[in-house]
């Protein structure tokens, strides 16, 4: 008996816009579009993926479930994604080594501090 971690999957007004903002965010690749579905992978054959699914409604209340990415350089990264459209939020979170972003449709992400190198 096993288990694969297929996706991740976001719920999205629109699936294809959200999916595309994404794509260029992790500079992913698209492996499925469709009027309601757009799924994206680290490559064509990596799992797990993100999947955008079509919902009517609004995002009513803060994510339950989040991503947390370390980057590289994060002070870089925040800038880069800013710039792409994403948005500082402020969920509650204080004074921390992390920074609380939403993308184009409010759902929140942490960009987390360097890791340290030993």
């Amino acid at each position: 008996m096993g288990l694969d971690w297929e996706q991740i999957t976001i719920d999205a007004k629109n699936p294809a816009l959200l999916g595309r903002w994404w794509q260029r965010a992790l500079e992913w690749v698209v492996v499925d579009e469709n009027p309601d579905e757009f799924e994206i992978r680290s490559a064509p054959d990596q799992l797990p993926g993100l999947l955008f699914v079509r919902v009517s409604g609004e995002k009513m209340a803060k994510n339950r479930l989040h991503l947390d990415f370390r980057p590289e350089h994060q002070e870089i990264e925040v800038d880069r994604l800013l710039a792409l459209g994403a948005a500082r939020v402020d969920i509650g979170q204080g004074e921390q080594s992390w920074i609380v972003l939403a993308d184009p449709e409010g759902n929140e992400f942490c960009v987390l501090s360097e890791r340290s190198k030993h």
